[in-house]
């Protein structure tokens, strides 16, 4: 749990770039986590091994999870925010590993997830209802809440970024700490701790941005239903 705060490490220059140590485990984790996923779906069966109905079984959890927020917009938005889960559940655990550091810690990490997730939002907004029909929701129900509803757009990307950056932050802080205090006598209560915030924290991220992702959507049917 080294480099604990908002120093963290530069790994080495590329141009007028500085590559973070934050920034190429996350690369590392994508690409461990979709050859993971390549070898557990290239060979399916239907008489399913044990590993695959284990697979299945988490697949369709989340696939419920997202159906009862997205409706019948679940396989559109499915793929997106199921992938958001899975990497965030990874990253925040990933610190459990000797020498790694979750890269949630790192705001700039958890800034990029918030970025991608408010893009996506405008994305499946505008590629299910179109362009024009999209942007004139922010004139619902008058003209004068425009201001009122960029200033949402902006404030809650940021609470993402923050929120997640601040828990996964404190909670490696203090963990440090009691280890300093208390040294090695208290272990598992300490993993349990970090295991179940880290669940924690990638389910709400998750949640919140589902919940914007269908909200994007469904908030131009109502306004065509109405």
């Amino acid at each position: 749990m080294s480099d604990i705060g908002l120093g963290v490490e530069n790994m080495f220059v590329l141009g007028p770039l500085s590559i973070s140590s934050s920034l190429v485990t996350s690369i590392g984790l994508t690409m461990v986590v979709s050859g993971i996923g390549w070898l557990l779906t290239r060979n399916l069966s239907k008489s399913p091994s044990g590993l695959q109905v284990i697979v299945e079984a988490i697949v369709s959890a989340l696939e419920g999870a997202v159906e009862e927020v997205a409706g019948r917009h679940t396989q559109r938005i499915m793929p997106f925010i199921a992938s958001l889960w899975v990497f965030l559940v990874c990253a925040n655990l990933l610190g459990l590993v000797p020498g790694l550091d979750s890269p949630t810690r790192d705001l700039s990490v958890t800034a990029a997830l918030a970025i991608v997730v408010f893009l996506s939002v405008h994305w499946f907004g505008i590629s299910t209802q179109g362009l024009r029909c999209y942007l004139r929701h922010y004139l619902s129900p008058s003209p004068i809440l425009l201001p009122f509803h960029l200033i949402s757009e902006v404030t809650r990307t940021v609470a993402l970024a923050v929120r997640l950056f601040g828990n996964m932050m404190s909670l490696e802080m203090a963990a440090l700490l009691i280890l300093m205090v208390a040294g090695f006598l208290v272990p598992i209560p300490i993993l349990m701790l970090h295991i179940v915030e880290a669940l924690v924290q990638a389910y709400i991220f998750g949640t919140l941005a589902l919940i914007y992702v269908a909200g994007g959507i469904q908030s131009q049917e109502e306004r065509q239903a109405d």
